[in-house]
């Protein structure tokens, strides 16, 4: 099989130049991909540090690091709920929601972009193929 025959190379292909294309405008103001995907997954009111690896897709492991790197430059901080002290909700610093426009607009550019490129219903198409991999892959249908 060639690469190119297989779903996850186009996947990742795409992946890797979205990746890519927001590292490069992320690095014109000091950040990365992932800052600016935290921060526009951080809202307003505040969100719990346990609910913020889920809405970005990761393992909550893999973000400690992250929160802490997010803390040290000043973009968010940490408040402990005063009713539930085992809660600890992350919110956006000034700098922080000066950081998640920026990443805002970024985002809105590409998507604007994309949508006058592509047709509606190639995009439907799309996001339901991609929901269906995800589908199997979560219901771990692949190996059974």
């Amino acid at each position: 099989m060639k690469p190119e025959e297989s779903i996850d190379f186009h996947i990742r292909w795409a992946w890797y130049n979205i990746s890519r294309m927001y590292n490069l405008q992320a690095t014109a103001f000091g950040g990365s991909m992932a800052i600016g995907y935290a921060l526009l997954n951080i809202e307003p009111e505040g969100t719990p540090s346990t609910k913020l690896a889920p809405k970005m897709g990761m393992e909550p492991r893999s973000l400690t690091r992250m929160i802490k790197s997010l803390e040290e430059k000043g973009l968010i901080t940490k408040e402990t709920d005063p009713t539930d002290k085992r809660l600890v909700k992350l919110f956006l610093t000034k700098t922080g929601k000066q950081q998640r426009k920026l990443a805002k607009s970024v985002v809105l550019k590409f998507n604007d972009k994309v949508y006058k490129e592509i047709p509606q219903e190639d995009l439907e198409t799309t996001f339901r193929v991609i929901a269906k991999v995800n589908n199997i892959i979560d219901n771990n249908e692949v190996f059974n």
